[in-house]
């Protein structure tokens, strides 16, 4: 089994590469605590490169020998559009990596589905559409699980696949997912099964804000790995923290080392890890 980058230079380096293929990663957080930088920093990072592959180097550093680019990004977003993923990306890293990655980033947005059983007026959500020139397809009343099942079908074989945001499933009005929280578990059960034979990379964002402890406990059985965002406050600062949670094949290796927590930072570049916390 081989490896795919996160994207996160330090933190991959320090994983032997990055995640294994085949994995499904949730990446949950307090609210801004990182994990939605990180989702934007992994996306970026592999469309970079092979946009840009000196650009890449320069923000990421050197790729380890037995680790493969995955050959395209998706990212799936239920409620937004592609602009509001270039104005975010921009708000995390320099212009200069946005204008090379985005071009490399193919972006579903599943707006359509998500809002067709909502009393918001269609051209709220099928804005969009017309832009990327298929607006018939967006407009079809199909379902949305259904919809996103297909998508992942045909695209996260081999590749990396950001999904967000798990979280609003949860508020999703949909005929397919009358047990609510349960189809969401059993979506992302179906995913990580599915993933082992697509070989690539998936990354799920979900908000901790947004569920109880119970859901955010069974998401994370249902998951290859969890990375935790959340703040932590010491006298009058606030630094944003990482943990890496149940994760096969990853978390052995930072036991090895006695690593317990990451300080992340956010710069020009997207987020990194700043330090290390061992137990002493």
């Amino acid at each position: 089994m081989g490896s795919l980058p996160l994207g996160v230079g330090r933190l991959d380096r320090l994983l032997g590469g990055g995640a294994p293929s085949g994995s499904v990663v949730l990446l949950a957080e307090e609210s801004g605590a990182g994990a939605r930088e990180f989702l934007y920093t992994s996306a970026a990072m592999n469309a970079l490169s092979h946009a840009d592959p000196e650009l890449f180097s320069l923000h990421y550093g050197d790729l380890d020998p037995d680790v493969s680019v995955p050959p395209e990004v998706h990212y799936i977003s239920l409620t937004e559009g592609s602009e509001s993923l270039r104005r975010d990306l921009e708000f995390t890293m320099t212009e200069e990596i946005v204008d090379a990655a985005t071009d490399e980033i193919q972006f579903r947005d599943f707006s359509p589905e998500y809002f067709q059983l909502s009393p918001l007026p269609r051209d709220w959500y099928l804005g969009d559409a017309t832009t990327i020139g298929d607006m018939g397809e967006r407009g079809r009343r199909e379902g949305l699980l259904s919809t996103l099942g297909e998508y992942l079908s045909d695209h996260a074989t081999g590749n990396l696949v950001l999904l967000d945001s798990l979280t609003d499933l949860t508020t999703a009005r949909s005929d397919e997912m009358e047990r609510g929280w349960d189809d969401v578990i059993m979506l992302v059960r179906g995913i990580k099964k599915a993933a082992f034979h697509w070989d690539g990379l998936i990354l799920l964002l979900v908000s901790e804000d947004a569920i109880s402890d119970q859901q955010f406990g069974a998401l994370m059985d249902a998951a290859s790995g969890t990375l935790r965002f959340s703040w932590e406050t010491g006298g009058s600062q606030r630094a944003r923290t990482m943990v890496v949670r149940e994760f096969r094949g990853v978390l052995s290796r930072l036991e090895e080392e006695d690593i317990v927590q990451f300080e992340v930072e956010i710069h020009e570049g997207g987020l990194d890890i700043s330090d290390v916390r061992k137990i002493r």
